[in-house]
Formats: structure tokens, sequence, C-alpha cells
């Protein structure tokens, strides 16, 4: 297993990068952020293999078990930024076409940030996904005005008042509903990230209402002290208008 692994080549960095930093002026908050950075392995292995950052292989646990994301499908990468799940939709997609032999998919990123240039995706940065205007210009850009796949890894900014922060982010994941239904194709998925708080069964239900399927997930590489989760809503039942 690489995580194993990874763990091992990461000790001896570790060390030599703590004792780097050991009289550099930083806070005792900056000293335990970059000691958990440092002893985590998704870090290490987000470095190896050149993703922008540790959350892609959230999306990779998800992905190789319930195979959301096909060569040929659309994708709409929500709060994209800084860009690692486009990264991974772009691989499994085959938007790149680096696959010959396999269906080009297509994969468009939105976010409020800033969100570098990725080979096989179209970005719209300073774009909230929340705008309906933003929804018909997602809409422009995807083959027949429709996605095969939602994905969602944003988050409001925290402002450290833990149910209100909840309570924000379950709001964005609900204005997704109404994006799917603009854009999602019947019998699509969404993958939304959420703070499990009060809220998060009033999320569920609401999904259940528009999916035929719909599961809470926490992987591997969601940090065990964090409240971070998923659902999976699959088999979207668009509604006849």
């Amino acid at each position: 297993m690489w995580r194993s692994s990874v763990q091992r080549r990461c000790f001896h960095s570790s060390l030599s990068l703590m004792k780097k930093h050991k009289h550099s002026g930083k806070s005792a908050v900056e000293h335990r952020w970059l000691a958990r950075q440092l002893k985590d392995p998704y870090v290490k292995a987000s470095h190896e293999l050149n993703y922008r950052c540790r959350s892609a292989f959230k999306l990779l646990e998800i992905d190789d078990k319930f195979h959301i994301l096909r060569p040929g499908y659309s994708v709409v990468d929500c709060g994209a930024a800084p860009g690692a799940w486009s990264q991974v939709a772009v691989q499994r997609v085959n938007s790149a076409g680096t696959k010959q032999n396999s269906p080009r998919g297509t994969v468009v990123g939105a976010d409020l940030l800033h969100i570098p240039p990725l080979d096989g995706a179209h970005f719209l940065s300073s774009h909230d996904v929340t705008d309906p205007a933003t929804g018909a210009k997602l809409q422009e850009l995807l083959p027949g005005g429709q996605a095969h796949v939602l994905l969602s890894d944003m988050a409001p900014n925290a402002c450290g008042f833990r149910e209100m922060d909840q309570e924000r982010l379950i709001t964005m994941c609900l204005s997704l509903i109404d994006l799917a239904d603009r854009i999602l194709q019947p019998q699509g998925s969404l993958l939304c990230k959420l703070w499990d708080g009060r809220l998060t069964h009033h999320l569920q239900e609401k999904l259940s209402s528009a999916f035929g399927s719909v599961r809470p997930l926490k992987p591997n590489a969601s940090r065990k002290d964090s409240a971070e989760m998923f659902f999976l809503a699959q088999m979207y039942r668009k509604p006849v208008r």
C-alpha cells in the first residue's frame, strides 16, 4: 500500500523540516499546523504525485469505490480552487485526451477564488456557483448543457462559531440541488462536502427527495478529528416540467 510507504519516506523529511522551522519565529499555532502537515502522509503523497492539495485523495478513494467518474463523462467542480479535484476528474474522464482509445470527457470548474489553469479543464474564476448566472455559464460550457457529475469540495470561510459555519455550508450544499435542476442529467451523481451537525439530516432528506440513493461517507483522507464528511447522491430524478 502506498500509504505506509509514504509514511516511512515522510519521517526523515519531517525531522529536517521541523529543525529548519524551529527558530523561525512562528507562533505556537503555526508550529502545530506545520507539525501536522509534516506528519500527514497525504500531504507528502500530493507533492510526490503532483496533486495541488491532499484533498485529491478523498475523491480518488470515493471514485475507486463507487466509479462516479468515467471516460467521456462531463463533470462540474464547484468550489474548484486550487484544482485538486479537477485534476482527478481530468484523469478519470479523460478530458485532456491522454487516453486515445477512450471517450473524451469534459471538466468545468468554478470558484470565487482564482483557479490556476489545468490542461483538460475550463475554469470560471471569480464566479459564485450559487449564483444562477454562473449556472447559465456552466451550462454553455457543457456538451448538450448537461453534466453527468457535480462535485463540491467548497466551504465558506469559517467564522469560528461551529454551528453557524455548519449551517452556512449546508446552505451551500442545498444550493447544489437547484444547480442540479439546471445542469445535471437524469441518473447523474452529486458528491458534496459538509461539516456534520444538527442540519445534516435535513440535507440528507433534501438530497433523498431528488436522488434515488444517498450515502454518507468519511474517506480515510479526511482527518479523524474533523467534522468533515461527504454525501454521495446518485440516480438523480430530474423534475418533469
